[in-house]
């Protein structure tokens, strides 16, 4: 086939992903972990733009996501804007049914709510997500004139530079805001560990903020909603708003940066580990963290990285701007995973999904299929089945998502 000079260019951005670790990695195993990474990442890249070829979507016409340190400053300016404009915006959704969402951003955070049970440890957890920041993207793009992409975060980078440290969290005016004010003696955050649970408490080290973020654009929002199940420093009973989860409970974004959560839990080797599992099963429990084995997984040491006040409440999480930024790297990992195999995982009835459609199958719920409707009510759509969103260049989706910088 044809490229266009897009898909030129695609494929000259991959290029950049194959060739030895950067000078800075010392550990053996993690650079090895980052050139297997970054062969990966061309590997996919190529095979997603060769299956564009027939459909709406086609080479000319994907859309890039890029890692949020190489989009250029004016680049990171137009995203932030984009998502102060959505944060202006009134709320789609009836009083009636979530009083305290203000804002088109705020209904994102009560979809999220809603499906917390349904879209964690289920079957659907990767591809709701996928259509979830898809959507997202969508809102910034046609209701406030963003004109490019969902930019992720690769944790693997800020696991060698440290979170302050990274163009995301410095707390620039180019960032996404970065750590809270710094609380001493905070104590350790505690996961699980509940009375009459049989599984072993999780000791996560708390991290180097824990107060009101005070730099950078998103110094002076407001939290609206929640907390619901909020994990707090010191292993004490998790908060949550006695007005209910729709409650208006406005306060300021608070994160507790934890350079030690995201070297433990979010390195490279972490994701090649994820990368490496063979069935949807395991790849997607790996991911979230086995319950009772001590590891939280990426997409749990993605979220106790950032920390704070949503960053700590599963439900709420999407209250923190950075949330899309980690759930496009969510979906990035499956979309590498899914290119090594397209015919089983993209295309399999029974190789694509596993899982049921309760949280650890509690209460007990029948197994996921791709004949599955995913539907964010009020917040955005239209609903989808599952099968429509297993593939980045078919159904509602036409894009890729390059290597990150070097």
């Amino acid at each position: 086939m044809r490229f266009s000079t897009l898909s030129l260019l695609v494929l000259q951005a991959a290029s950049t992903c194959i060739g030895l670790p950067s000078s800075s990695t010392r550990d053996p195993v993690i650079a090895k972990a980052k050139a297997e990474l970054e062969v990966l990442a061309l590997s996919a890249l190529q095979k997603t733009l060769k299956a564009a070829k027939g459909g709406q979507c086609t080479p000319e016409k994907i859309k890039i996501r890029k890692e949020w340190g190489a989009l250029t400053k004016v680049e990171r300016l137009e995203y932030i804007q984009a998502v102060q404009c959505l944060q202006a915006k009134p709320s789609r959704y009836p009083a009636s049914l979530a009083p305290g969402a203000r804002s088109r951003f705020d209904d994102f955070i009560v979809t999220h709510i809603n499906q917390t049970q349904t879209a964690h440890y289920t079957g659907n957890f990767l591809g709701l997500h996928r259509y979830f920041i898809s959507l997202y993207e969508q809102a910034l793009r046609e209701e406030c004139g963003y004109r490019g992409t969902q930019p992720y975060w690769d944790w693997a980078k800020t696991a060698e530079t440290g979170l302050s440290a990274s163009p995301i969290f410095d707390g620039s005016a180019t960032s996404m805001s970065g750590n809270g004010v710094y609380i001493p003696n905070q104590g350790d955050i505690v996961l699980g560990g509940i009375e009459g649970s049989k599984l072993p408490p999780v000791y996560l080290p708390a991290g180097t903020g824990g107060g009101c973020v005070t730099s950078g654009p998103f110094a002076n929002m407001s939290v609206n909603l929640g907390p619901i199940a909020l994990d707090v420093p010191g292993g004490g009973p998790q908060q949550s708003n006695s007005a209910g989860p729709f409650a208006y409970n406005p306060r300021c974004l608070r994160r507790d940066l934890s350079d030690a959560v995201n070297q433990r839990f979010a390195n490279a080797s972490s994701i090649r580990h994820v990368l490496s599992q063979e069935t949807i099963a395991n790849f997607q429990m790996i991911m979230q963290g086995i319950p009772g084995s001590g590891d939280i997984g990426v997409h749990g040491g993605g979220h106790y990285s950032l920390g704070g006040d949503p960053g700590r409440d599963v439900s709420t999480s999407p209250g923190d701007p950075a949330f899309y930024l980690h759930h496009a790297m969510i979906d990035r990992v499956w979309w590498m995973w899914q290119m090594v195999d397209v015919k089983k995982r993209v295309y399999g009835e029974t190789t694509a999904v596993a899982g049921t459609r309760t949280f650890l199958n509690i209460p007990a719920s029948g197994e996921t299929t791709l004949d599955d409707v995913v539907d964010f009510g009020y917040a955005a759509g239209p609903g989808r089945k599952l099968r429509e969103l297993m593939s980045v260049v078919e159904g509602p989706f036409c894009y890729v998502q390059s290597c990150p910088d070097r």
